[in-house]
């Protein structure tokens, strides 16, 4: 058997793609596609050809321009929800398992890499089920005020993301430079056998 099997590889990669696609719609959020920042281009720039229009038209315009993006973050939570499914399932195959078994034998360092990869599933998955709340709200009954608080916990966890992210991404290639020679071709080939 393959130390990574074809599945888990499938669904790291997808994982990836899915958490570097809403990372960028938050990041088009902060900046581009900020409505806060937009809505005043576009009354400026509305002036300046003699079209006059309130604040309130012009943060309608500066949303109607982000919507997109949004509907883009809404079908990647919707991904994330099912990739964060389909890893309980890998759980329990041997691939997926791997990094959580002889936990007391490892070294502090080993110990610290599982217990950010629990941390950074447990902030996944809050993270999709409190977007669904979000997005949902209507349905459950939920206040606007109750929403509003949720998405501020929502986005204070998210800065969990943005520190595993880049520290993840710096200590696999730290890794296959020193000990873990080669585990960035394993998560793609499989790597030998175990």
């Amino acid at each position: 058997m393959k130390k990574w099997r074809f599945d888990f590889r499938i669904w790291h990669w997808l994982n990836a793609f899915v958490v570097l696609g809403l990372l960028g719609t938050i990041f088009l959020r902060k900046t581009f596609l900020s409505w806060r920042t937009n809505s005043e281009l576009i009354a400026q720039k509305l002036l300046e050809i003699d079209l006059e229009i309130t604040v309130e038209q012009s943060k309608i315009l500066a949303k109607a321009i982000r919507a997109p993006m949004w509907e883009w973050h809404i079908i990647l939570g919707y991904a994330l929800a099912v990739l964060i499914i389909w890893r309980i399932i890998l759980f329990f195959t041997k691939s997926g398992k791997e990094n959580y078994i002889n936990f007391k034998d490892k070294s502090l360092h080993k110990k610290m890499v599982t217990l950010g990869y629990i941390g950074i599933y447990s902030i996944l998955l809050f993270m999709a089920i409190s977007g669904f709340v979000m997005y949902f709200y209507e349905s459950l009954g939920l206040v606007k005020d109750t929403v509003h608080s949720i998405k501020e916990v929502h986005e204070f966890v998210f800065i969990g993301v943005l520190i595993f992210v880049p520290l993840h991404i710096i200590g696999v290639i730290v890794a296959d430079n020193t000990d873990e020679k080669g585990i960035i071709s394993d998560m793609i080939s499989g790597g030998s056998k175990i």
